[in-house]
């Protein structure tokens, strides 16, 4: 009786390292800029979100991860996340998650901005690692727009892509070492908000709110005031019209006496 090749490990049984469960542990406000209207994502209004950000050291690994929170809305998990993984026995840096770096609200420079703040942090100690490249999911590149837009944030920073195909549909990036890649991104469209700057903030908006509070209540006046003088000439023409029907009536009478 021969002894049967062992099983293949089942990769949904591989257990998670401790650090892929944590939760972000220090926040920052961002500001995202207006910008004009999109044909392709709408709207770009001004918005504030949250970042969270959490890191882990040990001899053989660190991590950083980096969440963007959207007040009142729940986004599906690996959304709006960006992980680096750094192992110091291969010197090598890993950028994920594996499903692909998406984010949300898009168009926003979301992108560009965790990319350069993951950068950054690698960059402090281990420009010399190696960058670990991988391939690039099909759903991020579903058109021309989309596809261009992801390419031109990842060779902003520093990264190649390479297409598979004369489609353009399966793509890799990747990069030599940590010193090629740049810390960079586009400001004006993202920026982080101090506790000064957002508390300065929040008192020119009640003082604006008081304002126009103020400005509401004058027009309320005036619009009662020309309510009144509106019912009072509304009287004095019902009387004057009365009247003139009177005097009609009478020169009527007298003319046929």
């Amino acid at each position: 009786m021969t002894d049967s090749p062992p099983e293949k490990p089942n990769a949904e049984q591989v257990p998670l390292h401790p650090w892929s469960g944590l939760a972000p542990e220090h926040f920052d406000l961002l500001r995202l800029s207006p910008l004009p209207v999109d044909r392709h994502t709408g709207a770009r209004p001004l918005r504030f979100v949250e970042l969270g950000r959490i890191e882990r050291h040990s001899p053989e690994l660190s991590m950083l991860r980096l969440v963007v929170n959207l007040p009142d809305q729940h986004l599906r998990k690996a959304r709006n996340m960006l992980e680096v993984w750094v192992d110091h026995r291969s010197k090598e840096v890993r950028f994920g998650p594996d499903s692909g770096l998406q984010v949300e609200p898009a168009n926003r420079g979301l992108g560009r901005f965790l990319l350069a703040q993951g950068i950054a942090w690698v960059r402090q100690k281990w420009t010399h690692y190696r960058v670990e490249g991988g391939a690039l999911p099909a759903k991020d590149a579903l058109n021309d727009e989309m596809r261009l837009r992801r390419d031109h944030a990842l060779k902003a920073q520093g990264f190649t892509v390479t297409y598979l195909d004369s489609l353009q549909m399966k793509a890799t990036y990747g990069a030599g070492r940590v010193s090629e890649l740049h810390a960079d991104w586009h400001d004006q469209k993202v920026q982080f908000i101090g506790l000064a700057e957002a508390a300065m903030m929040l008192q020119q908006a009640e003082q604006n709110l008081q304002h126009q509070a103020l400005e509401l209540r004058k027009l309320e006046e005036r619009v009662d005031i020309y309510k009144r003088d509106d019912s009072g000439l509304r009287f004095t023409i019902a009387c004057l019209v009365a009247f003139a029907v009177f005097q009609a009536g009478l020169l009527i009478w007298i003319a046929t006496r």
